[in-house]
């Protein structure tokens, strides 16, 4: 099958959508479909070398203004039209809702391509970060026209799902998340990092993975770190991201290793070297760095939502804190804080829970899926 996928983040930059789109790309072409990836052009950024799994174009974009790690797509529904008239794709995936993606659901509806949309970012839930809540009503509504001009939509939990049939969104799939069982792996822990953090065999490191902005509920997070240091003097912290809060968060918090961007095979050191992971967000519809915290053998802590309800057993692999009860997750950090035979036992534990959760399994039925959408097999039927 020939698919153009539209999204407007991709490797080499790095977060979950990315991430996901940059192995589902890979997979699908290693499975024999003709996929190409239209995209943000991205030059601010060393680019991959190119791939034999998928093509890539690249259309004009512009950076999210006071956050230029992050680019949207500029309307592209006239070039679009023209490269589908001229090779026409059996189905459209759109993965991002922002001017490039809502342009290709209205470049393919006009052409009579069969399109198909992923909802993988709570944007009307960050608008109460970004002093904008008035606006919720509106954007959720924006996003329910967006994907429900499509032929499915897309979703990474059941409990999101259900969410999002509640609030109207129509003819929902779940498309889970994998993981890369051999990028975070415990056998990646370095001595050497470690002593780069000032951290020794016996001193626990707290590790944070990703996007610093307002969304994330850093202060919840911090209050964490804080309760921690205060059980266990010689913890150390370490932050891995960029985002506009970052200069404002190393000022306030001299203490912490702020590693700033790093590539996917770096970041995978860093989780093995650590032994804490804490999630603080409570606006994520997945969550991968909490899955790629347990499949490095880290003892995790989070809220009992999404990735974390999905993957983790409280007190067996992980501890889970009610999604409306912060002081329980602080409760939590500090348990972890305090208790070097609970953090290895979770360690261990929760790694064996990813374990079996491939991104085979995850890319075949997402493939499945895609056939039936663009009428290549029957609803229940196989499909290569």
């Amino acid at each position: 099958m020939k698919i153009a996928l539209v999204t407007e983040t991709f490797p080499p930059e790095v977060n979950g959508v990315a991430m996901t789109f940059g192995v589902i790309a890979r997979e699908l072409g290693r499975r024999g479909h003709g996929l190409t990836v239209y995209r943000p052009r991205r030059s601010d950024l060393a680019p991959l070398p190119a791939s034999a799994d998928y093509a890539v174009v690249s259309l004009p974009g512009f950076a999210v203004p006071g956050y230029p790690l992050i680019r949207l797509g500029l309307p592209a529904a006239g070039r679009l039209r023209a490269a589908w008239t001229r090779g026409r794709p059996d189905l459209v995936h759109v993965a991002t809702e922002g001017p490039l993606g809502a342009s290709a659901v209205a470049a393919a509806r006009s052409l009579g391509i069969p399109v198909t949309s992923s909802f993988h970012t709570n944007f009307h839930a960050y608008t109460r970060h970004y002093r904008a809540g008035p606006l919720r009503g509106l954007v959720l509504a924006w996003l329910r026209r967006l994907h429900n001009r499509t032929r499915r939509t897309f979703a990474p939990t059941r409990e999101l799902i259900t969410e999002l049939g509640g609030a109207g969104f129509r003819d929902l799939a779940l498309m889970s998340r994998g993981v890369d069982t051999l990028c975070f792996h415990p056998l990646r822990r370095s001595a050497e990092l470690r002593r780069a953090w000032g951290a020794d065999d016996e001193q626990p490191v707290v590790l944070h993975v990703g996007r610093m902005a307002p969304e994330k509920d850093y202060d919840l997070l911090f209050r964490c770190y804080a309760a921690m240091r205060a059980v266990n003097p010689r913890l150390r912290f370490v932050l891995a991201g960029e985002g506009p809060l970052r200069a404002g968060l190393e000022r306030a918090h001299p203490a912490c290793h702020f590693a700033g961007f790093l590539s996917r095979p770096e970041i995978g050191a860093y989780y093995a070297s650590a032994d804490i992971y804490i999630h603080a967000s409570r606006t994520e519809t997945f969550g991968n760095v909490l899955t790629e915290a347990m499949a490095s053998g880290l003892a995790v802590a989070g809220f009992d939502y999404a990735a974390a309800r999905q993957f983790a057993r409280h007190g067996e692999s992980g501890l889970l804190a009610p999604f409306d009860a912060p002081e329980a997750l602080v409760a939590a950090a500090e348990l972890l804080a305090g208790d070097p035979f609970l953090r290895a036992q979770l360690g261990r534990a929760a790694r064996r829970a990813v374990e079996e959760h491939s991104w085979e399994r995850v890319i075949a039925d997402f493939e499945r899926d895609l056939l039936q959408a663009a009428g290549a097999v029957p609803a229940g039927g196989g499909g290569a």
